[in-house]
């Protein structure tokens, strides 16, 4: 994970069996590049809350982004899929997207409660404790594995995607290995979150191993953010024009904002000479997307259709409810500015006439119109809906721009498939157009999945992070009692070293800008003698600085055994960590100078 250190420096630090570290450790910036993609084709997988898709190219270069239309035997033609996934009753896999939909609204409704249907599933990951055994809760109260359920996600868009390949290339089969996969997250999703989704990725069959690097794990904003900068300056309504892009002119800084379904995420480039890209200001944003307003619309419904209508609605036929919930889905990323109808569905109807003539429901409220079969609400009354989210969205870009380090920036570009809602758009227009220009592109929603095959050919194109918290190990150093606290102090069994254990070594602080390709070079000794193995422990925090790993506000991210088997030079022995920043997910080495082994470090954090 790209964000342990800015900087080299020289420490002392040490370890030992139960995970503190001590005594001399110094470090030293190294520089790696990343090899050439061996890959004939990359793949992209915008795994996305509402709606999923996938593009591809040939790893050898991308004028030509080949993206797939979903639907078209279900009366639709759209980019993505909904992130839908039905299991039967089971608990084997049936149907992903469009087909899981229709699958499950034609189901009986005594069949339909013994099946498994998923939405919006994405968000379990989402400012929650992640683990590996953690399930999830279906439409009908029922439960399975996440990772199951992720996994067959996974499953189901990778054979897609092989079987559309081999079409594009006249039936030529395509070895797996040939293919690099990059799967987008969100980029404020916590490390555990992000090395779920390798896991998930593993079990599907993209990857034979959690270490293999056919696997890329892209951020959405910085992915959007590549797509953007080849677009033109003037506007993006002219993909692939001569006039002059982003990317020609250094120095330029842009806001982007990617507005998914479940999240919305905002980060701050700047385009260097060769291209790249440089972060400017750490990863933000929260749980302010499109389903937000799909709530507060459901919320109305409920106002509306009350004396218990709309719960017997939502809990007797939940498919039903999915195809009225779809259609909104359309209808509040019209470009419209005008009031939205919606047909009524027939069980609805027949449950509100049960109680009253079903236009006396809409005489209370304010908004909303009874149309001979159709529900006509205001555009008022839409934008009411949006009030939750994009009053979050102008205050998070108000606090970033309002920072003087981001005097320069010029441009906020608006991306994901809730940009495509001229609500949005206009209230960020009306906020922010006296001061900086507002671009979205023609397909806002593709801007992520684009920009991941650009990613996933180059993922050296973004040279630097900010880094989004402190990020430090677990050490123990000599003991001083003049700095250290006495309930900390520790007595070597072997020889009566005295030291302090439970120290924070920060390794990068909050707000550091971290190169990509900088390596750290980190030295330790045993603390005791006849240890055989050091658990390092990492932990984050939002504060600058902290003594101790036991403060508030310190969380432990993850952690990772090495062996040092051979003892024979008791506290002289050495280890090296050699740890990759800048980097999307965590990447070290870590070698036993006794015995010259080397081994991959996987942090876990997936168990803390």
């Amino acid at each position: 994970m790209g964000w342990l250190l800015a900087a080299a420096r020289a420490v002392s630090v040490s370890f030992q069996f139960d995970s503190c570290i001590h005594l001399q450790l110094h470090c030293a910036p190294l520089l790696l590049s990343v090899m050439a993609s061996s890959s004939l084709f990359v793949v992209s997988i915008d795994f996305g809350t509402s709606y999923s898709g996938y593009c591809f190219s040939l790893a050898s270069g991308t004028d030509q982004i080949r993206q797939v239309f979903w639907g078209m035997e279900h009366g639709y033609k759209t980019p993505k899929t909904p992130t839908c996934i039905l299991f039967d009753q089971n608990q084997e896999f049936k149907k992903f997207g469009y087909d899981a939909v229709m699958k499950y609204k034609n189901l009986p409704p005594n069949e339909a409660h013994q099946w498994y249907f998923f939405q919006n599933f994405k968000m379990s990951l989402y400012n929650t404790k992640v683990t590996s055994n953690m399930r999830l809760e279906a439409s009908n109260g029922k439960t399975l594995p996440a990772l199951l359920v992720f996994a067959e996600s996974l499953r189901y868009m990778e054979q897609h995607a092989l079987k559309t390949i081999q079409e594009a290339s006249f039936n030529t089969v395509c070895d797996p290995e040939e293919i690099t996969w990059v799967i987008t997250v969100p980029a404020i999703w916590s490390a555990a979150a992000k090395q779920f989704m390798r896991l998930a990725a593993k079990e599907a069959g993209l990857i034979s191993d959690m270490t293999s690097e056919k696997l890329i794990i892209a951020l959405e904003p910085e992915a959007a953010s590549l797509w953007c900068k080849q677009l033109p300056q003037e506007g993006f309504l002219a993909e692939g024009s001569d006039k002059r892009k982003f990317e020609d002119s250094p120095g330029i800084q842009y806001i982007v904002v990617d507005c998914g379904g479940g999240t919305v995420d905002i980060t701050v480039h700047e385009v260097q000479e060769n291209r790249c890209l440089k972060e400017l200001h750490k990863a933000s944003g929260g749980g302010w997307g499109g389903n937000r307003v799909d709530e507060n619309f459901s919320a109305f419904f409920r106002e509306i259709f009350d004396d218990g209508v709309w719960d017997e609605y939502v809990k007797s036929y939940p498919t039903e409810l999915q195809q009225m919930m779809y259609n909104f889905n359309f209808q509040k990323c019209s470009a419209e500015r005008e009031a939205v109808y919606l047909h009524c569905y027939y069980k609805l109807t027949r449950l509100a006439e049960k109680k009253k003539d079903i236009s006396h429901f809409f005489k209370k409220v304010k908004g909303a119109m009874w149309c001979d079969g159709m529900i006509m609400i205001t555009y008022e009354k839409m934008k009411s809906f949006f009030e939750y989210s994009i009053k979050n969205i102008i205050a998070a870009l108000r606090e970033i721009l309002g920072k003087p380090e981001m005097a320069k920036v010029q441009y906020i570009l608006l991306v994901g498939g809730f940009a495509s809602s001229v609500i949005l758009r206009d209230e960020v227009k009306q906020a922010f157009s006296e001061k900086y220009h507002i671009f979205c592109p023609v397909e806002p929603q593709l801007a992520v999945v684009k920009g991941a095959v650009l990613f996933g050919i180059n993922p050296e194109i973004v040279t630097s992070r900010i880094s989004a918290r402190t990020y430090g190990v677990k050490v123990c150093r000599a003991f001083d009692a003049a700095i250290h606290d006495i309930r900390k102090r520790r007595v070597s069994k072997a020889d009566g070293y005295v030291y302090c254990t439970g120290l924070f070594q920060k390794l990068v602080g909050i707000g550091e800008s971290v190169n990509i390709n900088e390596v750290a070079q980190y030295i330790f000794t045993p603390v005791e003698p006849d240890q055989t193995s050091t658990l390092f422990a990492f932990y984050s925090t939002e504060k600058q600085d902290v003594q101790y790993v036991d403060e508030e506000g310190l969380e432990l991210l993850g952690s990772c055994t090495v062996p040092m088997p051979n003892t024979e030079l008791g506290r002289k022995r050495k280890l090296n960590l050699d740890i990759k920043f800048g980097l999307t997910e965590f990447k070290a080495t870590a070698t036993d100078v006794t015995s010259n082994q080397s081994r991959t470090v996987m942090i876990d954090f997936l168990s803390v």
